[in-house]
């Protein structure tokens, strides 16, 4: 029992050197994967100057858009959540998970995980 709690140690600390290794980038990657892997309940608020407009809520993850020939990042995201038309962070009859996009230049949006549910 004892061999098997220092291997686990060892293999934390090995891991744990090879990420400090990882540019900032790649460690936020890496993140992300595992935060995906586990799941989130994102919240994405979409404002038109101060107002908020629109809220999406249980937000698995949000993605780039890649294009189909060069696999490079278009300007603009998307996800999976529901529409709360309410603004009161719950599914509510007749709000329904929707596909959304939002563009990297023409929107101001604040995307976070809702902790109180």
């Amino acid at each position: 029992m004892q061999i098997s709690k220092a291997a686990g140690i060892t293999a934390l600390i090995a891991t744990m050197l090879w990420l400090s290794g990882c540019t900032q980038e790649t460690q936020n990657s890496i993140s992300r994967s595992i935060q995906n892997w586990t799941g989130t309940n994102g919240v994405l608020d979409v404002y038109a100057g101060e107002k908020l407009v629109k809220r999406f809520i249980k937000i698995d993850k949000l993605s780039t858009a890649y294009g189909t020939n060069d696999n490079r990042p278009r300007p603009y995201r998307y996800g999976y959540g529901y529409d709360d038309r309410n603004f009161n962070f719950k599914v509510d009859k007749g709000e329904k998970k929707v596909y959304f996009e939002f563009s990297d230049y023409s929107t101001s949006y604040i995307f976070y995980e809702n902790d109180t549910n």
